[in-house]
Formats: C-alpha cells, structure tokens, sequence
C-alpha cells in the first residue's frame, strides 16, 4: 500500500508544507536556504525530462524518496547513500532521571546550529532550515551542544530531524532524550513521528529502536546539480 511516506517529499509541499514550494506544479523544492529537497508526483520517466528543464543550475538538489531512482545524464549526482526510513506507531518515552534543561531553538541560536551540525553531520542544514519550526536543544556553558526539530510535515505524520550531539558529550542520552520530547509532542498533536537515517549508522539506529521506532523503508538518496544549463 502506498503511503505518503514513500514520496515525502513531494506529500509535503503538496499539503502542509506548500507554502515552501519554490518549483512549480510539477517540479516542487524547497528554497535553496531551507533545504535541498525536491519531489515530483511519480519519478516516472515521462516525468523525469521536466527536471532538466526546469531546475536552475545554480544550486544543488535532493532526491529522497522509498523506492530506487535512475536520475536523466543531464543530471550530475553529487553524493548518494542509501538510507532507512523509520516510523514510531507506539513511543516508548526515554526515562529522563538526569532532568536534562533544554530550550526552544531561536533565530540568535542559527550561528551555533550551523556549527553542530558542520561537525556532526546529521543531514542538510541551513540558514533558514530552523523555518521548519519546533527545534530543541541543550546548551553547556552557553554552548549548543545537541539539538533535534521537525522537518517534513505530510498529512498524518512529522518528520524528525537534524538529531545531533557534539562529539564531546556523547553517550549521555541527549539524542535519546530530546527525540523522544519530540516525539511526543508530535504524538498530542496526532500525528506519527517518522525520521530518516543513513544504514551504516548503527549507533543511531540502535537508539531510535529503543524509542520505538521500526525500519519501514529502504530509502534512495541522492544530491545532484543540473548540468545541462
């Protein structure tokens, strides 16, 4: 059964998220300070020419979706690694003894996500990635040193993302504990918490499972810049 899940990208720029839809009706993406990604409808290959001829040559793109795509030679792919797509249909809420402090991410706070997420690599990250709303994090001395947000937003389910902690500070259950914060509300508001991750991230994978996240989807990601301009 095909669920929004499995083209999230293009789902969310068709419903909750349109308002980022930077593309056009057939060829949607975000704008090029939010996030790299783009849907079509059906990745078919009638409707993959319309990437040469719309895409501008000037920034790069992402394709992220449930199922493998062979992408035009018009089209240069930059990075690609295959992911997994996990979803959360019961959370089992991370036990928080420590009482960790953590705040609302701001705009002020932009300078030091972009520097955690240069160091730790959890995915895209730019200047007004923080748009996507509902960022968290947890600050020593000042200093941001794990966070999580919201990402993509399709009918039913909310995307976890940029889920990160500073090298120096891992093994204390800050991803852990700030995923399941999350989580949760994305839980009270009705929807299902899903997230994406590359495969050879263990650790990572480990930590979602004990949350309750299962393996839903091999997931085909791919960034590339349109070369035929």
């Amino acid at each position: 059964m095909i669920t929004p899940l499995d083209n999230p990208v293009w789902e969310a720029l068709c419903s909750k998220q349109s308002y980022f839809n930077t593309g056009s009706q057939l060829v949607k993406y975000f704008p090029a300070n939010v996030a790299p990604f783009l849907g079509l409808q059906n990745w078919a290959n009638t409707d993959l020419p319309e990437l040469t001829n719309q895409l501008p040559a000037d920034r790069s793109f992402s394709v992220m979706i449930a199922r493998e795509v062979i992408l035009p030679t018009t089209l240069e792919i930059v990075f690609t690694t295959p992911l997994y797509q996990l979803y959360c249909p019961v959370l089992i809420p991370f036990d928080n003894p420590a009482g960790f402090a953590f705040r609302k991410l701001q705009s002020a706070d932009v300078a030091q996500m972009l520097e955690l997420t240069e160091t730790t690599k959890p995915g895209p990250f730019y200047k007004r990635t923080i748009d996507f709303g509902n960022y968290i994090g947890i600050f020593n001395n000042n200093k941001l040193i794990a966070m999580a947000g919201e990402r993509l937003k399709v009918n039913g389910y909310t995307e976890v993302s940029a889920i990160c902690t500073h090298p120096d500070f891992l093994g204390k259950g800050y991803a852990s504990f700030l995923l399941s914060n999350i989580s949760e509300q994305i839980i009270k508001e009705g929807n299902i918490p899903f997230l994406h991750v590359r495969k050879d991230n263990s650790r990572a994978i480990e930590v979602y499972k004990k949350l309750g996240f299962q393996i839903r989807a091999d997931v085909y990601f791919a960034i590339f810049k349109n070369t035929s301009c």
